[in-house]
């Protein structure tokens, strides 16, 4: 009969409706854990602290509150007067006055770090993200290239610097698949961005350090 209900076909369709409720819950909690803001933010102080010990760690703490700090508020308050969509805005047409706010962050946090004379890694560290920024600034002006992975992939290389090199890499490869999956899941990008962000990342950091022997 047209009417007549396959035995278990509704527990079935419970789990998958579970399941799917799980994956949307750990994509939203990776999205929180690994944004930008909270890698940019954490990274100097690890790097300096590993790298110069507590020295380190006070010149890493400057350049989180220049890199991470003033674009966190600066999202923050866009976000409190109704302008901007989340921390993470994800609509990239509302993405150009905080990016250029980063970007003018982060310049001044180099230029300060390396008149002062801050930790060398840690400089190369700070110009990693301006180069990061330099490349993803001017896609995702025309194409929502993924801010996560590029940040995520940008650090894992610059903590392989600093931390045991294989087990950090291995690791950290991971954790990038991670959150490309999570950027995918919650439909805020598609493989291709998520991928194109993850090169990005990876490629602008590598290149930095590799210039600056750090």
């Amino acid at each position: 009969m047209g009417g007549a209900r396959v035995p278990g076909a509704g527990k079935a369709g419970e789990g998958a409706a579970r399941a799917a409720g799980t994956s949307d819950v750990l994509a939203r909690w990776v999205t929180e854990v690994f944004a930008p803001q909270v890698l940019v933010i954490a990274l100097p102080p690890v790097v300096g602290l590993v790298s110069d010990g507590w020295t380190g760690f006070w010149w890493g703490l400057v350049a989180s509150l220049l890199c991470g700090g003033v674009p966190a508020a600066v999202i923050a308050l866009g976000v409190r007067a109704g302008r901007l969509d989340s921390r993470h805005i994800v609509d990239r047409s509302r993405r150009t006055g905080p990016l250029l706010v980063a970007v003018a962050a982060v310049l001044a946090a180099l230029v300060l770090l390396a008149v002062l004379g801050a930790p060398r890694l840690l400089v190369s560290t700070v110009a990693a993200m301006l180069a990061g920024l330099a490349v993803t600034v001017p896609v995702t002006l025309r194409w929502k290239i993924s801010f996560h992975a590029a940040v995520s992939a940008g650090t894992v290389l610059v903590l392989s610097r600093v931390l045991p090199a294989a087990p950090t890499l291995g690791a950290g490869v991971l954790v990038v698949i991670l959150v490309c999956w999570a950027r995918v899941r919650l439909t805020h990008h598609t493989y291709a961005q998520v991928a194109a962000g993850a090169v990005a990342g990876a490629a602008s950091a590598w290149v930095v350090l590799a210039l600056t022997g750090a």
